[in-house]
Order: structure tokens, then sequence, then C-alpha cells
């Protein structure tokens, strides 16, 4: 991997990671600590496989940080100054949906669309072929759509 892929995957990840954990400064730790723990283990280099490796390393620390993060209740009275924002419902029902699809659903959403790999990426790092995972992605998108119409109908 040269200069100019290592970055793009930086920011892949990060992007991935972010989306997780919601948290800028997690994100870059475990973005980082994800090409720790990948440079320590030389058989991962070199296998024409490093990206899948680095997503699953990032999806296992991400897991992980999710799990010891502390929960914190909000406020009633607290004011969301996003609300002022036209697209502001529409983004909150988007999330509200995403919310709901099941975990691994949900990772390859965030995958294709946050961190913008393509299906065949996505389907190397899942271990199951273009077709299976084309097929799969786009039955959750129609599943998201069908949320969609009713929630806005409501």
């Amino acid at each position: 991997m040269d200069k100019t892929e290592l970055k793009s995957l930086y920011e892949k990840l990060f992007q991935y990671c972010y989306s997780r954990l919601s948290d800028r400064d997690r994100a870059e730790d475990a973005v980082q600590e994800t090409f720790l723990r990948f440079l320590e283990h030389p058989e991962y280099q070199g296998s024409g496989k490093e990206q899948q490796y680095l997503y699953t390393i990032a999806r296992n620390l991400c897991i992980d940080a999710y799990r010891r993060r502390p929960h914190e209740e909000l406020a009633e009275d607290v004011i969301d100054e996003s609300a002022q924002d036209p697209s502001h419902p529409d983004r909150m029902l988007l999330r509200a949906i995403l919310d709901s699809l099941p975990e691994d659903e949900r990772e390859l959403i965030v995958l294709r669309y946050v961190s913008g790999l393509s299906v065949r990426e996505i389907a190397a790092i899942s271990g199951v072929s273009w077709f299976a995972m084309n097929r799969r992605i786009r039955r959750i998108l129609g599943k998201m759509r069908e949320q969609f119409g009713k929630e806005e109908s409501v």
C-alpha cells in the first residue's frame, strides 16, 4: 500500500468508526488502534486482504468501545439547534429507521453509503459473493424505503 492509499483508507475507516461511535475522539482512537494492531501482525500484510483485515479490526474495536462508553441521560429541556433545518425531521426519521435495523444490516448500509465502499469490497470483507451482497443490500434498502413511506404517511 502506498501513502495515498493509506490516507484514503484512514479517512474511510474514520468515517466508519465515527458512524458507529458518534464521537470524534473515540473514532480517531479506534482508527489509530486499528492501524497499530494491523502493523503488529505481519501476516496481515501483503496478503491482498489488507482492507478486509483493517475493517474487521476496526469493527471489533468499535464494538468494544461502544460497550465501554458511559450511558448518559439527556435532559428533557435540551433544545436541538439543528431542528431549525428544514431537512431535520427527515434525518431524524432516517436515523430512527437505521437504528431499528438489526446490527448486521445497519453495518452494511454504513459501509456502503457512509464509508463509500463498493459492493465488491463489502462482499470481500464479509466473505460472500458480490451477487449475494448486492441482493442483500437491495433488500435492506427496500425495507428502509417501505418503513420511510409508512412513517411519512402517519
